[in-house]
């Protein structure tokens, strides 16, 4: 029997990993497994390339609950280790002291490397266990080891009697931490960490039921089933995922498949996936799959998942991923990405710029490949998609550039052109006396009715532009495009929207508008409407409640966040009241004597205003009802 001590100048070294290294206890069973796994895949390729003499077979690793003797087991059918690789992988941590050891490992993002290995990773199993023990046999035709520690730098080493190849660790847990001996608890940890590691992984067994095959021997008992039940292991991980694969060897009904098998819990198909392949100059793979997302700008539940290697490290992809594609589902792996030594936060490195930078590029690219090569397809997924591309062209320089080409402005017909179509398809008609073009839109079909079908009277295209950014994206196009400009098809009427060289003459005199003006302003609350006096069609609305292209915008814009003015969100509503002049309820309103009559007459009139722009609410609206029905009796 050998003892010593690990070749630490601290007392204990664990506390220090413990609380600086690894502050989620459950991250031990990734790494054991992990270290399980490296071990067979070492053992297969030295197999692979004549080192190893032995045969390879079917390894799998194996995780045991002992209940009652309150242990875990981990035990796989790698590489294995002799004595003296016990003690240089165990024992030798030759650390000056603590302080170095925190400094050397703590963020190194060159030395994250020794993850996956017996070393580092495998103390994590001291958070859990008062005691661990490995038996392990190397592949070599040497004897087998028995090392025990108890958290303490002494340890013992024995020769072990273990026959097979492989190792097993030996986990005796603590009692602070005997929830890792319930079956529920080792099942959540396995699919959350392990679900796509490379080496299969039984957890107990399971009852299957299995079709008897002619000539098959069955027991007479058994005659009559058609169906024989079998006890098998239970493998709780899929070795081999859709991402590990080429995009050849997959169809739609295998990125489906696997998208269901990564959020069981979503019940809608994704819209389409992008494959990730690249190999230079960094390594990386994975599927993203654009889910159903509307106008929904809320945190989604279930979010991209990192992997390094096929070993779940995280959800929060955030530098990785370009902030606008953390709406989007699915999983990156990449060896390259720079994480500290539990794997719990990301290095700051060029690599994850460059990674960003390829995923971003990656995605217009797919976007533009799918516009190209079914348009009408795309078109139908514009509405779940659009919120993820006008974020991203917002937020993404680069991404802005490419999205051009397949970014879409629909109208309320549900006719789709992208931005130089529609500056081809407008430019006749929508062009103003300055040689601006106007483009009109709005944002709620059903809300702005009466405004889009004045526009559409005059032959106008009326875009419908509903997204909670919209505001942004305009302003950002209209900055890139001086000879283009957005207006809401209600904040102005349709002939100020677009103004050509004719003018319309008023039926009222000056002095007449000013006296008019003068009696609506007696009636009209002062501190929400502005009354403006305008020569109108006289088959036009009598009055008009506008609101101001660029005060809205602007509000909304400081509503949502990232632009606007200062302060503007908060300001209180604000809104023109038109009165078309040439209407015949203004010349009644300014011919009559009775000014009770006068201030029904207004009064109707701007509730007619308000209802159609959905303002008339609450205590207003029931005393128009009133009146309405007091009129018509």
């Amino acid at each position: 029997m050998t003892t010593g001590k690990i070749n630490v100048s601290v007392e204990n070294i664990f506390p220090l990993i413990k609380k600086f290294l690894y502050s989620d206890h459950e991250i031990f069973l990734r790494e054991l497994i992990s270290n399980g796994t490296d071990a067979t895949l070492k053992l297969k390729h030295l197999t692979s390339i004549g080192e190893a003499k032995v045969e390879y077979g079917n390894p799998i690793i194996e995780v045991k609950i002992d209940k009652e003797g309150k242990k875990l087991h981990l035990i796989d059918q790698g590489i294995g280790m002799t004595s003296d690789e016990v003690e240089k992988y165990i024992n030798q941590l030759a650390f000056s002291g603590a302080e170095e050891f925190l400094d050397k490992y703590k963020d190194s993002a060159k030395d994250s490397g020794i993850i996956g290995h017996f070393g580092l990773g495998f103390y994590s199993a001291f958070m859990v266990a008062s005691k661990v023990e490995i038996i392990t046999k190397s592949y070599k035709d040497e004897p087998a080891a028995h090392w025990t520690c108890d958290g303490s730098p002494e340890f013992t080493l024995d020769p072990s009697d273990k026959t097979t190849r492989g190792t097993e660790i030996i986990l005796h847990i603590a009692e602070d931490s005997l929830e890792f001996l319930e079956d529920f608890k080792i099942s959540e940890l396995l699919n959350k960490y392990n679900k796509f590691m490379p080496i299969p992984i039984k957890f107990g067994t399971k009852t299957e039921k299995i079709e008897q095959k002619k000539g098959e021997s069955v027991a007479e008992e058994d005659k009559d089933n058609i169906f024989t039940e079998v006890e098998v292991d239970n493998i709780i991980n899929n070795p081999n995922p859709a991402w590990t694969k080429q995009p050849t060897e997959l169809s739609d009904e295998d990125y489906n498949n696997f998208y269901r098998e990564v959020y069981p819990m979503q019940f809608e198909e994704p819209l389409f996936h992008i494959h990730l392949n690249v190999d230079y100059p960094f390594n990386l793979t994975g599927i993203l799959y654009f889910p159903k997302l509307g106008s929904d700008l809320q945190i989604q539940k279930d979010k991209i998942q990192l992997y390094q290697n096929q070993v779940y490290v995280t959800d929060n992809v955030e530098g990785i991923v370009p902030e606008f594609l953390t709406m989007l589902k699915g999983v990156i792996d990449s060896p390259d990405i720079p994480l500290n030594v539990s794997r719990s936060s990301l290095q700051a490195d060029g690599a994850v710029k460059k990674i960003s930078n390829y995923i971003t590029r990656k995605v217009a690219d797919k976007l533009k490949s799918l516009f190209t090569e079914n348009r009408e397809d795309f078109e139908k997924k514009w509405n779940d998609i659009k919120i993820v591309l006008e974020y991203g062209m917002l937020s993404e320089d680069k991404f802005y550039e490419k999205a051009g080409a397949f970014t879409l402005y629909p109208t309320v017909d549900d006719t789709y052109f992208t931005l130089e179509e529609l500056k081809e398809k407008l430019a006749l008609n929508q062009t103003d006396k300055d040689g601006k073009l106007v483009v009109l839109y709005a944002s709620n079909k059903e809300a702005q009715h009466s405004y889009i079908q004045i526009a559409k009277n005059k032959g106008y295209e009326v875009l419908l532009l509903d997204s909670p950014i919209i505001s942004h994206l305009i302003q950002k196009i209209e900055s890139d495009n001086n000879t283009i400009t957005f207006v809401r098809v209600d904040s102005d009427p349709i002939d100020k929207l677009i103004k050509k060289e004719e003018t319309s003459i008023s039926k009222l005199s000056d002095d007449e508008k000013e006296k008019l003006k003068t009696v609506l302003e007696g009636f009209v609350p002062k501190q929400k409407y502005s009354v403006q006096m305008e020569a109108l069609d006289s088959n036009e609305a009598p009055f008009i409640i506008t609101q101001p292209e660029f005060m809205r915008r602007m509000k909304e814009m400081s509503q949502t966040g990232g632009g606007g003015m200062f302060g503007m969100g908060n300001m209180p509503e604000m809104y023109n009241l038109v009165v078309n002049t040439n209407s015949e309820l203004a010349s009644n309103i300014l011919n009559s004597s009775d000014t009770a009559n006068q201030e029904n007459l207004v009064k109707q009139a701007l509730d007619l205003a308000k209802l159609s722009q959905n303002l008339l609410k609450g205590e207003e609206l029931t005393a128009f009802v009133k009146r309405s029905f007091e009129l018509i009796k």
